[in-house]
């Protein structure tokens, strides 16, 4: 996987927007920005799955929550609608952060729009490379964040958004799923899931 200069830069950039996360997450004995911790684990679950990924994909998958906490969940309604638009709206200031950060970096207009491409998902399970970041987004929320969420909500609704999720990767990326570290709680609920 090349890694240019630019690349880094524009990493360094991402980073440093999304340390003035005020809500932390403690990992392995050390306290992170939550979505500095995020990005991180994007960037490493793509070069793992992926490690053959463009320029473009490693960029949209180190941005792809910026600034997420800016437009948080709770300013809309608790309800499908609500949440609907809660998520179009985070896109939308995804790509406006990042295209401003991409600009400053140097990137041309085409790599540009081909991230907000991405960020957008636009053509999933049509177009490889967002297919591909779906992917990794299932595989991160698996690994680090779908235990915490089964243990605040009843089975039934953990099993519903399992399904979503399952239903939204590629084969490739339900075998990897399938080979993650998961606690024996995290993996039963997998099974049931599955199952039905």
């Amino acid at each position: 996987m090349a890694i240019t200069d630019k690349l880094l830069l524009a990493f360094h950039y991402f980073d440093n927007a999304n340390k003035q996360d005020p809500n932390t997450e403690v990992f392995k004995g050390t306290t992170y920005p939550k979505e500095i911790l995020y990005a991180i684990r994007m960037t490493e679950r793509l070069n793992e799955f992926n490690p053959n990924a463009s320029e473009v994909l490693q960029l949209t998958a180190r941005c792809q929550h910026i600034c997420r906490w800016e437009i948080p969940r709770d300013c809309y309604e608790m309800n499908r609608e609500g949440y609907l638009r809660w998520r179009q709206d985070l896109k939308n200031y995804h790509v406006k952060k990042s295209t401003t950060i991409l600009k400053n970096v140097g990137y041309t207009q085409e790599t540009i729009a081909k991230v907000c491409f991405l960020l957008e998902k636009k053509q999933l399970k049509k177009n490889k490379e967002t297919q591909c970041l779906e992917d990794v987004v299932c595989l991160v929320f698996l690994e680090f964040y779908f235990e915490p969420f089964a243990l605040k909500h009843p089975e039934d609704k953990t099993i519903d958004i399992l399904q979503k999720t399952w239903r939204k990767m590629s084969n490739e990326g339900q075998n990897a799923a399938l080979k993650l570290p998961l606690s024996k709680f995290a993996s039963t609920l997998i099974s049931k899931a599955l199952a039905n």
